[in-house]
């Protein structure tokens, strides 16, 4: 396994870390969550940096990677929907468009056609790891001015998947229509 592959492994087995530390209770675990939250985020450009600068990519990291980026978003996004900080419909609808495009990438492998990220899925992508993020930071420091940043971002990041779920169906219609 090369370095690339482990880093993302590294970003899989911190998951259950930053749940436990979500869900726990001694001082500042919000804090430390948020903390191993960035990292693992973080972790997603290294390996793909890694992988590509070191001519090292992978069928493994291709299928790895970003499965390895849905678990982390979406065990955030379910553990603070759990906690009452994220609305439930916010969590559907994100987590609804990542089972749509994962079947459009599937149904267009199974083609022998690779669907790279677009720039609305990348945006995307950032805007619920900084939605997330200011959600776990309790809103600070945008709290002590009286902005609410993090629902802010959060909607910014809703209305983000829509459009990069409605871009990823609009650009391969043709995956559907084709196998109809």
């Amino acid at each position: 396994m090369n370095l690339a592959n482990k880093i993302t492994m590294i970003r899989i087995c911190l998951i259950p870390i930053f749940l436990i530390c979500l869900w726990s209770s001694f001082p500042f675990h919000q804090s430390v969550a948020a903390v191993i939250f960035i990292l693992a985020a973080a972790s997603d450009g290294l390996d793909g940096y890694i992988a590509r600068s070191r001519n090292q990519i992978t069928n493994f990291g291709k299928f790895v990677d970003p499965l390895a980026d849905k678990l982390l978003i979406t065990a955030a996004l379910v553990a603070l929907c759990e906690m009452g900080k994220v609305p439930a419909l916010a969590v559907i609808i994100i987590l609804s468009r990542e089972f749509i495009i994962t079947g459009f990438r599937t149904l267009a492998a199974s083609e022998g056609v690779v669907i790279a990220a677009s720039w609305w899925g990348k945006s995307k992508t950032v805007s619920q790891i900084i939605a997330i993020v200011a959600i776990l930071l309790d809103n600070v420091p945008f709290k002590w001015i009286g902005v609410p940043f993090d629902k802010i971002a959060l909607y910014v990041s809703v209305v983000l998947t829509i459009i990069s779920g409605i871009d990823y169906i609009y650009k391969n219609k043709h995956l559907i229509l084709q196998n109809r």
